[in-house]
């Protein structure tokens, strides 16, 4: 079942709705998302608990429940029949608990005006002022302990309240009233401005789409009933309406809203397009290839959801530290009451309004706000930069990490080999005509093969309109080498190392293909396999992505180790490690890269960078796993981290975020700590009184989450001026 929650303005209401729900016959797996103000749970088809005692049981602590259909959805409570306004579109006096302060303001208004009027009944009108502010508070209080919260911080005013009101504090405790309706109010305010992020990404999917029928007309139809295979059409500044390829046109894209990239990408027939990206000056067709619940910009906003939902290590810990916390300062407001006035002859009025006081310094919303607000705030920060982080606690490790492991090709390099250097061998293939020839025999054994550097070869030998003969007998040794006929020869092309065992390779060849390989260079051997004789080479390299020797430069500023690990040759690692400064290993099989991932996180946290299927094992095993955005579905779905840009500089972005995340949770919880002590101490001395410290309550919760929205300006890691070496 799934509902939507109104109402929640720090994350301990979720403990309360969660206590209420879990103590229910037959409701289990309850998830509440804070951000989302999503509940999700499970009810047992026998049990005795219906769906209707669940929306009873949580409007009467207070909350607005109403069914999630998928769509926007209204309060159940605060919107009535009349006005069926969203939640995020009305102003603070619209809501609920503003039309509570301005009552309560009127209320109060009025009270200190007849008491004015009428000296010797001032008292009482403030009395019953008081009784008509506290009545909510006071019937949320008792609804939350008979659902198992004991210690809220409405039973906790509540208390405070009604005895400043025995004691003839009248005055004082409408005051109280007055500033805690309006500290609820900017909890209220500062959630929603926290949930922005959430309401902005959901802002880019598309809501219609213009679709083309076989007869090539058109029509507006809504995005999300759009089906695979259908044809789009996209004028200039319209969204995206789907995930698609290009049928027909060509334009250029920004594909910030979904990338986090800011200049626009020129992109033309067959190239990919997502969801929401803005088609900028060319009218284009495409084709749909994923429905509006797959598409892109929906699984990025699931996945932001599912990570705000998650808990980090230090949020777990601080909502564990406040379920004994508030009880303990509870007893602690109670000595303080009895036990000068017994021991110390003191005044009981005087300690019974000291002791009511605490109970209001004690309130733990801004403790335990300090986190989750933070985590939010910078979910929300990594996703408008394209760093998709699935949850509070990835953001929370990958700041503590002290080693990234690198994969290689697709995650430091392009992905995309090209060929470099064709040698031919023998006098039959000597001179320029001879790499031709050279060149059309290797495309020709190697078309039909999807391995990335067989493409490369066939695309070069295209480019370079090479008449390319059609071979036969196709096959291949599995990681070593391919076999086809050709003319009726039978041809190989393979790595030296298979070469070396299967063909004659002189001295001299050799030499040559060490000097290749010393380059950074792959190099593939073509043979004669009857005769053994080597009849060329071609050599390939996948070039470093232009970022990566800032990327890299800036995560050694930032105490960060950076280790490449590749299943290349030991050549070739070596020299693209050289040209990065970065250790190595390599020739790795995937069995290979786990056993070095669980000794190098024996000393400390370490996080992997990969693109492919083969890294999805290592992307589990690391502390964080982290995707290249342009790497498969298998390894983005099995990261923790995804890197929608594909930029190596942004791992020092991800990593710098966490730390200015962590940093201001512990600003956070130092204040809210601090600021308590001070006025716990002035409390118990006599200096400040009821009002002061509601205020102080309210004051703290706010300047907590504002100081937590400073994380939206994040502008990201240093950046980092360097000269790439060149490889000779």
């Amino acid at each position: 079942m799934k509902y939507h929650i109104e109402g929640m303005d720090c994350a301990s209401c979720i403990g309360k709705i969660e206590t209420a729900l879990k103590r229910m016959p037959g409701v289990s797996d309850v998830q509440l998302n804070f951000a989302t103000e999503t509940l999700e749970l499970n009810l047992a088809p026998d049990a005795p608990t219906q769906a209707s005692d669940i929306e009873k049981t949580i409007k009467s602590l207070g909350f607005g429940i109403s069914a999630n259909t998928g769509q926007q959805t209204v309060s159940a409570i605060d919107i009535d029949s009349d006005n069926q306004m969203a939640p995020q579109d009305k102003r603070w006096w619209q809501t609920q608990k503003g039309k509570q302060v301005v009552g309560l303001g009127i209320l109060m208004g009025s009270a200190y005006a007849l008491s004015l009027l009428f000296p010797a009944y001032g008292i009482w009108v403030f009395a019953i002022a008081v009784i008509v502010g506290v009545f909510p508070f006071a019937r949320k209080a008792l609804a939350l302990a008979k659902t198992g919260s004991f210690f809220s911080i409405e039973t906790l005013m509540s208390v405070a309240v009604l005895g400043a009101l025995i004691i003839g504090e009248a005055e004082e405790a409408a005051a109280v009233v007055f500033l805690f309706s309006i500290g609820e109010l900017f909890e209220s305010i500062a959630a929603d401005r926290a949930r922005a992020g959430i309401r902005a990404l959901s802002s880019l999917v598309p809501k219609s789409a213009i679709l083309l029928d076989a007869q090539g007309g058109q029509r507006n139809v809504p995005a999300t009933s759009l089906q695979v295979n259908d044809l789009v059409l996209v004028r200039p500044g319209d969204r995206v309406s789907a995930d698609g390829s290009i049928v027909q046109g060509a334009s250029s894209l920004d594909d910030s809203p979904v990338t986090g990239e800011s200049v626009p990408v020129a992109k033309t027939m067959g190239d990919n397009v997502f969801a929401g990206s803005i088609n900028i000056d060319g009218v284009l067709q495409v084709r749909v290839e994923k429905t509006a619940a797959d598409n892109t910009i929906s699984r990025i906003i699931d996945l932001v959801e599912q990570a705000q939902a998650s808990k980090a290590p230090t949020a777990r810990f601080i909502e564990k530290f406040s379920r004994y916390y508030t009880p303990a300062v509870m007893a602690i407001a109670a000595l303080i009451i009895i036990v000068p006035p017994l021991t110390m002859g003191g005044d009981w009025s005087t300690w019974l309004y000291r002791g009511l006081a605490l109970l209001l310094i004690a309130c733990p919303c801004a403790l335990v706000l300090s986190t989750p607000a933070a985590i939010a705030s910078g979910l929300a920060v990594g996703a408008r930069r394209g760093l998709l982080i699935k949850g509070g606690s990835a953001l929370e490790i990958i700041g503590q990490v002290k080693t990234v492991a690198f994969d290689k090709t697709g995650t430091l390099t392009e992905g995309k080999p090209r060929v470099t250097n064709i040698v031919a061998f023998t006098q039959q293939y000597a001179g320029s005509q001879g790499k031709d020839k050279v060149l059309a025999l290797f495309a020709s054994v190697e078309t039909g093969s999807s391995h990335p550097l067989a493409e490369a070869i066939v695309s070069h030998a295209e480019a370079a309109k090479v008449v390319i003969p059609v071979a036969s007998n196709a096959s291949a040794t599995a990681g070593k080498a391919v076999h086809a006929t050709v003319a009726g020869r039978a041809f190989a092309i393979g790595s030296p190392v298979y070469a070396e065992d299967e063909a004659s390779i002189s001295a001299e060849q050799q030499t040559q293909i060490e000097a290749l390989q010393n380059e950074g260079k792959t190099v593939s051997v073509l043979f004669d396999e009857q005769s053994r004789a080597v009849l060329g080479l071609v050599a390939l390299r996948d070039e470093l992505r232009d970022d990566a020797h800032e990327g890299v430069a800036q995560l050694k500023a930032m105490g960060v180790r950076s280790v490449m690990l590749t299943g290349d040759n030991r050549l070739t690692a070596q020299a693209l490690a050289s040209n990065l400064d970065v250790e190595w290993e390599a020739e790795l099989l995937p069995e290979d890269k786990l056993r070095l991932l669980n000794e190098m996180k024996n000393n400390s946290k370490i996080a992997m960078v990969g693109d492919g299927i083969n890294d999805a094992p290592a992307l589990a095993t690391a502390d964080v796993g982290i995707a290249m955005g342009g790497g498969t579905d298998v390894a983005i779905e099995t990261a923790d981290i995804a890197l929608l840009k594909s930029r190596v500089t942004d791992m020092a972005h991800l990593i710098a975020l966490s730390r200015a995340t962590m940093r201001n949770i512990h600003q956070n919880v130092i204040f809210a700590l601090g600021l308590k002590g001070v006025f716990l101490i002035t409390t118990v001395f006599g200096i400040t009184g009821l009002w002061i410290a509601v205020l102080a309550d309210a004051g703290a919760t706010v300047l907590v989450t504002l100081n937590a929205l400073r994380l939206l300006r994040f502008k990201g890691a240093p950046s980092m001026v360097t000269a790439p070496k060149v490889v000779k």
